[in-house]
């Protein structure tokens, strides 16, 4: 390894090396799961991040110390290991106030990253479109304001690394309060403009009558894989958290002829930061216009029924968590060597609004669809009508926006039998027969 901390590749040429990373955590009991799993979630965080991870600690505390996080005696512990195994930074599983950080610093002679500032790191290398860059910048400047002291004493002899990426301090280190603060309201104003759009979009397919489905759920749960199977979009699909950040939208066809928009959203997870879920709102506002939510779990985990309750609580934060949800229990192929636990998915999956599919080897996509039609039919009007031969617009638009369930040419008209979205059935009501 050379001193730049570069190290030779197969071919002899100079690689850099990924940080090292200890990870610490406040075990409170106050977490979804135990700390070992929020520790395994963190570090499954810090990898995607692009860190190698050199050890993890622990304290018991009825609630983390205020201005050191551990606790003194812990913390000297951590930097006793961080020397050992090299680690160049340290990674907190909480997000810190500006002082603990501070503090911290002081201690362990290490960089220091809270989990918030290690989310909003994954979401500045994964943001690929316009919005998504603007939505992560603003979410990370509000981050860093409270934080510029130290931030910026990092920056200055800070090239790159964890915690730093993306942000203002790479291009322009002189920024201060003032700057930063206009930067805010700028971007602000953008995302108000970007919410408008979508809102003009969403009206305009409110008008054509298109149901909107969106995909829901826990990080990694297989949103992407599944969009992919039913849209054949060809959308980034890894077994990495946050694989996708910005939003897809395509057109599926259901198996009674109806057309539908699928959304892929941005995955959820425990202790999401709250500036980044209020920067990400101009698109989660798209979850408001949904006819249907279709939360995919990870039924191979075994923190399934927990992370569910984590994106429900979103959901609720976000005022949408009394929408229709259609339960799509994903990765079912993970549980085939376990007959069992399989089994147990299987009275859930029976349940009106519940279905067990791999979206990765297509298992059950068909009764998928199925079911996803059957619940958008609940707001469907059940319609019986002869359209007249010179209104072949009426008829096209029942195909498309429609489920017909028959259909026959009499001397008269188009005899249809079938459901029609509410906000449709108006425009058939003259012709209405019994």
């Amino acid at each position: 390894m050379s001193v730049d901390g570069r190290a030779p590749g197969p071919d002899g040429l100079a690689r850099a090396r990924p940080e090292r990373a200890l990870l610490l955590a406040a075990d409170t009991g106050a977490a979804p799961w135990s700390v070992t799993e929020s520790l395994d979630e963190l570090e499954e965080l810090a990898r995607t991040a692009g860190a190698e991870i050199v050890g993890r600690l622990s304290q018991r505390l009825e609630h983390p110390d205020p201005r050191t996080y551990l606790g003194r005696g812990k913390l000297q512990e951590a930097r006793d290991l961080a020397i050992e195994a090299g680690a160049d930074l340290v990674i907190v599983d909480d997000e810190l106030p500006p002082n603990s950080q501070r503090s911290m610093e002081e201690i362990l002679g290490r960089r220091i990253v809270d989990r918030t500032l290690l989310i909003l790191d994954i979401f500045a290398q994964r943001a690929r479109t316009h919005e998504g860059r603007v939505q992560v910048e603003l979410a990370r400047l509000e981050y860093l304001l409270p934080r510029l002291t130290r931030a910026w004493t990092h920056l200055e002899r800070q090239v790159g690394g964890i915690g730093v990426r993306g942000g203002p301090g790479e291009t322009q280190i002189e920024l201060d309060r003032r700057l930063i603060r206009t930067r805010i309201s700028a971007l602000k104003r953008e995302i108000e403009a970007i919410r408008v759009h979508r809102a003009g979009q969403r009206s305009a397919r409110e008008r054509a009558g298109v149901p909107v489905a969106a995909l829901i759920g826990y990080t990694n749960a297989g949103k992407s894989t599944l969009f992919n199977r039913l849209t054949r979009a060809g959308a980034l699909a890894e077994d990495k958290l946050f694989a996708t950040l910005d939003p897809l939208t395509r057109r599926i066809m259901l198996p009674g002829g109806q057309e539908v928009l699928l959304s892929d959203t941005v995955g959820f997870i425990a202790k999401l930061p709250t500036d980044l879920v209020a920067a990400f709102r101009a698109t989660l506002e798209e979850l408001e216009a949904a006819d249907l939510l279709l939360h995919v779990v990870d039924v191979s985990s075994e923190r399934a029924s927990e992370r569910a309750d984590i994106v429900q609580g979103v959901l609720d934060e976000l005022g949408v968590g009394d929408r229709p949800m259609l339960s799509i229990m994903n990765k079912a192929d993970l549980l085939a060597e376990s007959a069992e636990r399989l089994e147990q998915t299987q009275p859930e999956a029976r349940a009106a609004d519940c279905v067990v599919v791999s979206a990765r080897l297509g298992w059950n996509i068909d009764e998928l669809l199925e079911r996803i039609e059957a619940m958008l039919e609940r707001g469907f009007l059940r319609v019986r009508v002869r359209i007249p031969y010179d209104q072949t617009a009426l008829v096209d638009l029942f195909h498309r926006r429609g489920t017909i369930a028959t259909e026959r040419h009499t001397e008269t008209g188009t005899l249809i039998t079938g459901s029609l979205p509410a906000r449709f059935a108006g425009a058939f009501r003259r012709y209405a027969v019994r």
